[in-house]
């Protein structure tokens, strides 16, 4: 047998170390003794968290996201060692190694009432907030989207010179991107002053109409190969999953103007033929309207007035969706708003903020009703209370016994005429002994359009609506001032507008309210306690003591050339 020798052979593998692995064997070990210090540090970070009975969450591997990041500005994450790591429309939490700093809670208190969400803080160890803190560095590659949907005052006025009718908002529509086109249509909406978009899928295109002064109007159509497009850059601006769309769903975003910003509500659900969006817009600008400035007038203005400087009692609005009594109410507290009064309003949702007053939000997913909320802000020592809406017992008995221990309550409740608010609690089975005299006042209210100034003619009336209106007007009680000598009832004038560019062809601009004032009085607290209420007695009462109905303060404004006979009938009768 041969025998072969290597010269200078290498060694066996299987004795033979490779030259790195000292340095790679040092490398793995640093990191596993790393991995085990973060993970004593986890666990002892949970630990105390559940020590201190507040949620616990390890950030390492947690999806956060820079939009949510930058809710917080970066000065105050660092002086609160506190990052916001998840953000939906209705969900906002923080992580923060110090929980029970009370700056942080008064924080979270300020969070959730300008996001209108619900604020959670966690127990978060300090590598947790290191790694999280890293994302302030790519805020500023989202800084407009966070911003809102910016629409300057240049573009408005673009948009002013360009758009002139809603014929040749339909022409510019199909010249611009998706994203102009989402962006012209809202600032269209803003220079009609629009309150709300409805954009619509059907099965031929896609239909936008505009709600301008309470009347839905047409104002373009769009292909329907651009839905998938227009919907996601709607659901993309307002916080919605882009991917559904067999669900209801609801977002907000803000659009930030040089002297205002509107909150725009968005809404969309499923249809036959798409998904139908509706935006609302809420202008901060909106909740400066004077008590003066509602249209209340003569006796109904005085009784109002009066009835809301009393230190106690109740006072209603009545009406159906749309008539206005929320920027009444909103009227009523600003009317009321002072260093010396505290003021806390319960609503579903808050449409607009009030500076100085304390607004909150019911949630009734998490139990947070109109009358449990209720009784916790009866222990914030209110002067003034603003309830959003009375629709059941227990809200209306709470309600009730707070005007009755030296609370003003304020609210709503859904009737088609102040008299009959006292029949619907009465339906809901109020106590009637402790229902008349806790009411002070009930406001009956419906929103007609004003005439545009621009163009307002005379308006010829036909025999048959004439004689309808003499009926109406002529039987004001002589007591009121209202009242109509009859030389002025056979002189009656009425307008109505022609349509010009002021008002986009519309005849109308703007909308104000129509009144009924009824003030409680011992003749309807005795039929209340009677227990044989009726809704036409109450009104006969309140009538003879020198009332004027809805129907009839529309036809005076209607005579002063405010509005039309037609807008009053049509809401009114």
């Amino acid at each position: 047998m041969t025998k072969i020798n290597f010269v200078n052979s290498p060694p066996s593998s299987s004795n033979r170390a490779p030259k790195v692995a000292p340095e790679e064997t040092k490398q793995e070990l640093q990191n596993k003794m790393k991995e085990l210090d973060l993970t004593n540090i986890e666990k002892i970070t949970e630990v105390k968290a559940n020590d201190l009975g507040v949620p616990y969450i390890n950030l390492k591997g947690f999806p956060v996201s820079p939009i949510a990041v930058a809710i917080l500005p970066q000065e105050q994450a660092e002086t609160l060692n506190t990052i916001c790591f998840f953000y939906t429309n209705q969900e906002i939490r923080l992580g923060s190694t110090n929980p029970q700093n009370p700056q942080l809670k008064a924080l979270a208190l300020e969070i959730a009432k300008n996001y209108h969400a619900n604020v959670e803080i966690y127990l978060i160890s300090q590598s947790s907030f290191d790694l999280a803190y890293k994302l302030y560095e790519k805020i500023p590659k989202i800084k407009k989207f966070t911003s809102g949907v910016e629409i300057t005052e240049e573009s408005l006025k673009r948009y002013q010179q360009e758009l002139e009718s809603f014929e040749q908002l339909q022409k510019k529509v199909n010249e611009v991107n998706i994203s102009e086109l989402v962006t012209l249509i809202i600032a269209s909406a803003l220079q009609t002053d629009s309150s709300d978009i409805h954009i619509e899928a059907e099965e031929k295109n896609i239909k936008v109409r505009f709600r301008i002064d309470g009347v839905l109007h047409t104002v373009a159509s769009l292909l329907h190969g651009n839905w998938v497009k227009i919907i996601s850059r709607i659901k993309l601006l307002s916080g919605l999953k882009i991917n559904i769309s067999n669900k209801p769903q609801d977002g907000r975003f803000t659009i930030h103007l040089t002297n205002d910003h509107v909150e725009v509500r968005v809404s969309t659900i499923p249809t036959s033929f798409g998904e139908s969006v509706v935006m609302r817009l809420l202008r901060s600008s909106a909740v400066g309207l004077k008590f003066e400035d509602l249209g209340l007038r003569g006796k109904a203005f005085v009784d109002l007035l009066h009835e809301t400087k009393r230190p106690n009692g109740m006072i209603v609005t009545t009406g159906p969706t749309g008539s206005g009594k929320t920027t009444t109410l909103y009227a009523v507290l600003n009317k009321l708003n002072d260093a010396e009064t505290k003021i806390i309003t319960l609503e579903d949702p808050i449409e607009y903020k009030l500076e100085g007053i304390n607004q909150s939000q019911v949630d009734f997913s998490k139990d947070y009703t109109f009358a449990k909320g209720l009784r916790s802000v009866l222990r914030q020592d209110p002067d003034i209370i603003m309830v959003g809406e009375i629709r059941d017992l227990e809200t209306a008995n709470v309600a009730i016994n707070a005007a009755l221990t030296g609370h003003l309550v304020i609210s709503t409740i859904h009737t088609n005429s102040a008299a009959g608010a006292i029949p619907r609690f009465l339906a809901m089975e109020v106590k009637p002994f402790l229902l008349s005299p806790a009411l002070n006042a009930m406001i009956g209210q419906r929103l007609v359009r004003k005439i545009c100034n621009n163009c307002k003619v005379e308006d010829k009336i036909d025999n048959d609506v004439m004689t309808r209106i003499l009926n109406i007007l002529s039987v004001i009680p002589p007591k009121t001032a209202a009242a109509l000598e009859k030389e002025d009832l056979h002189n009656l004038k009425f307008y109505r507008g022609q349509g010009c560019k002021e008002c986009h062809g519309l005849g109308y601009k703007g909308r104000i309210g129509i009144y009924e004032v009824l003030t409680m009085d011992s003749q309807i607290e005795k039929l209340i306690l009677s227990g044989k209420v009726s809704e036409y007695d109450i009104q006969n009462i309140a009538v003879e003591n020198g009332m004027l109905t809805m129907v009839q303060d529309g036809l005076l404004k209607a005579k002063d050339g405010i509005t039309t006979v037609e807008e009053v009938f049509k809401v009114a009768e």
